[in-house]
């Protein structure tokens, strides 16, 4: 049975990936520009596909799924360099959002 994987073990399987076969993990810094890149590139696409942007030949071979998860890996990357626990990280920020907007959404009349 294939089960989807937990935030822990993307970042481990990324650590792994880094170790085995990317030498080491570019230093913080570049991991911060190649994020930056990455977003630009999933929001090129979601402005050409989904926004008032037409698209271009080239951009419809993009991949959306691929980019995001190009996203997610490097993110991945970033945790560990930095000691954070995705996992852990993203249950309190969900308790944090709840705690804050647990009626700011419903009572917003834009959102009606």
């Amino acid at each position: 049975m294939n089960t989807s994987p937990t935030l822990k073990s993307i970042q481990a399987q990324v650590d792994d990936w880094i170790t085995t076969f990317g030498v080491r993990y570019f230093s913080e810094l570049t991991n911060m520009a190649i994020l930056t890149e990455e977003v630009g590139e999933l929001a090129r696409i979601m402005a050409r596909r989904y926004g008032d942007q037409s698209e271009k030949k080239s951009d419809r071979q993009a991949n959306l799924a691929d980019e995001m998860a190009d996203i997610l890996w490097v993110l991945a990357a970033l945790a560990n360099q930095t000691g954070v626990d995705l996992s852990e990280a993203f249950q309190e920020n969900i308790k944090k959002k709840t705690r804050r907007d647990a009626d700011r959404h419903r009572n917003n009349t834009k959102l009606q």
